[in-house]
């Protein structure tokens, strides 16, 4: 039997969690995650340093109440794994001192953890899927068709030359003033609007790279809400609904094309599998778009529950503990340092777009 604890605090959530695993059956034994929504939405995105201190103060709390829920103490955890990055630089210094000072008190392993790799993983925590499978990453920060070989072998094989689209949401709800986090708030108003009124681009759809782009649409929102204003409660929605049509359309094109390589790739799999992670993974009209393509395709999707969709350390205490059996330890974790850009495919280089500032993994 083996017991990690998980400690996640690479954004706008204190979160940490405890998996047990005997054989081949694994459980959740706590998931406590803390969101830090009401902080930020006076000021429509998450702002860094009250982050950091939000992490400060909640992050102690937060583990013992994961440790209490579980029913254990640290003595029945056999390693602490925590992110290390990707993610805001305050938060993963929280996040890794915290964890690191708990293993070294406690003469337990440290496990350093890349955040999109616990994403990548958290499929086979759910639904107990073998390698290789093909990863649509969708969050925030990140928008990305990943080829999964492996514990620590990931193939980057699309990424977005601009906005991620989680980013997208965000700004355009925003735009439109609508409650932070963007997201929910896009599709909870697109669910009443028109989705033909307005007929937003979809970028680099019928190209044949295979990458994303969602500046244009974005700016294509701000114009038509900026020649409509003042906006009305029926133009926010349509815009919503048009806006999500055109997100789902591009993203279907775009992900079609790394169905059909992946298939060439692995011609024997029966039934392959695309998995879709990341806090966008949690919008339903996405998630019903990507399970038609699939079926067409003769694929299986798979998308994890929603309280797994967005951050939080179930994935990374269940990464930890892949890293573990795969014996992929780093030799010196407690001089293991945060890092702010970590991609996970650490070997394709950085795609650079319109408006890019820097190479976002």
């Amino acid at each position: 039997m083996t017991r990690i604890l998980g400690i996640e605090t690479s954004c706008d959530e204190t979160a940490a969690a405890v998996i047990e695993k005997s054989g081949n059956d694994t459980k959740i034994l706590s998931n406590v995650v803390l969101s830090q929504i009401a902080d930020h939405a006076a000021f429509g995105g998450v702002v860094p340093e009250i982050a950091a201190r939000a992490h400060v103060e909640a992050l102690d709390g937060v583990v013992k109440a994961a440790l209490d829920e579980a029913g254990l103490s640290l003595k029945d955890i056999d390693a602490i794994a925590a992110t290390a990055g990707p993610g805001l630089i305050g938060g993963l210094i929280v996040g890794l001192t915290t964890a690191k000072a708990i293993a070294a008190a406690s003469g337990k392993k440290f496990i350093p953890i890349n955040h999109l790799e616990g994403h990548a993983l958290t499929a086979r925590l759910t639904d107990g899927i073998d390698f290789p499978y093909l990863l649509l990453l969708v969050s925030g920060g990140h928008t990305q068709i990943v080829h999964v070989e492996g514990v620590g072998r990931y193939q980057r094989w699309a990424s977005t030359i601009d906005d991620a689209l989680g980013e997208a949401f965000d700004k355009t709800a925003k735009l439109l003033g609508l409650p932070y986090p963007g997201g929910p708030s896009v599709e909870k108003a697109a669910a009443g609007g028109d989705a033909k009124r307005f007929a937003f681009p979809r970028p680099l759809k019928g190209e044949a790279r295979p990458d994303f782009s969602f500046s244009g649409l974005k700016t294509a929102v701000r114009r038509e809400a900026t020649a409509l204003a003042p906006l009305s409660e029926k133009d926010i929605a349509d815009i919503c609904a048009s806006f999500q049509q055109a997100v789902t359309e591009t993203l279907t094109d775009r992900v079609a094309r790394s169905l059909a390589r992946f298939q060439e790739t692995h011609p024997d799999l029966e039934i392959p599998a695309l998995v879709v992670a990341g806090g966008v993974a949690a919008n339903q009209a996405i998630r019903a778009a990507l399970d038609t393509l699939c079926e067409k395709a003769g694929f299986r999707l798979i998308a994890p529950p929603l309280r797994l969709c967005g951050d939080n350390a179930a994935m990374i205490a269940w990464a930890g503990l892949e890293r573990l059996e795969a014996g992929l330890e780093e030799e010196d974790t407690l001089g293991f340092a945060p890092r702010p850009r970590w991609p996970l495919d650490q070997a394709s280089a950085p795609l650079f777009g319109a408006g890019k500032r820097g190479a976002k993994a």
